[in-house]
């Protein structure tokens, strides 16, 4: 859309440079049209970077998140096979949280199904009755760390979603629009031209795109790595 937008900008400047008064259009008219088109330039330059730079730590935090995630259901596993027999029922639940989470669409937002696996696996865990004056300690050891896989999910689920705001994305199209506008005013009509603003409004609609795609790793085209769960599940199942 943002594409199209800027195609019709660019022609909307040219169908108007067509239409007014030659004293519309005058050398120091257009200068003053050239000289504002920067100003905007230089705007939705800064912002584009700050976007930029908000998108791609969103996408380092949210992978970071989940590599956490990841590694806190191993060490859950690792303790509950001390605990011998007693864990036998908690085991099993965990490997299909870790399992259903990676079925999901999305590894950031494992459903309810996933949540449902992963509070049983909490459930055998508090069961379990420790036999030997060692195993109070370990079972101490395994709630905790349980704690932790529950806290980091919600860090995950909680940091999925993006945080550029709209209002920000829809001035930086305004900007945008503006600027196509102004070089279509001041642009000669031939097929290079044409090709040019084209390709420009290509490449800024892609990067934009690519952006909040970039911001929102729950779904769409950048998604965040299911590698580091399926690690997990592969050490689960060892």
């Amino acid at each position: 859309m943002t594409f199209l937008c800027l195609i019709g900008a660019a022609s909307a400047g040219a169908f108007i440079n067509v239409r007014l008064p030659s004293r519309h259009v005058a050398e120091d008219t257009v200068e003053i049209v050239r000289l504002s088109s920067n100003i905007f330039v230089v705007m939705t330059s800064v912002v584009l970077g700050l976007m930029l730079n908000s998108a791609k730590n969103t996408y380092e935090i949210n992978n970071s998140n989940v590599h956490a995630l990841a590694t806190e259901v191993i060490l859950l596993d690792r303790i509950l096979r001390t605990l011998g027999p007693e864990a036998d029922e908690a085991r099993p639940r965990l490997v299909e949280y870790a399992r259903t989470a990676l079925d999901e669409d999305d590894i950031l937002e494992a459903g309810l199904q996933a949540e449902a696996w992963l509070d049983a696996a909490g459930a055998s865990l508090r069961a379990i009755k420790a036999s030997t004056d060692q195993k109070p300690a370990v079972w101490n050891d395994a709630r905790q760390i349980y704690r932790r896989v529950v806290q980091e999910r919600w860090v995950v689920i909680d940091a999925a979603g993006g945080t550029i705001p709209a209002p920000l994305i829809v001035a930086l199209t305004v900007w945008l629009l503006v600027i196509f506008a102004g070089l279509g005013f001041r642009a000669p009509r031939n097929a290079v031209v044409t090709t040019t603003f084209v390709a420009t409004a290509l490449l800024l609609s892609s990067a934009l795109y690519l952006t909040l795609e970039m911001d929102r790793p729950a779904s769409g085209l950048i998604q965040i790595s299911n590698a580091s769960f399926q690690r997990a599940l592969a050490q689960l199942l060892r």
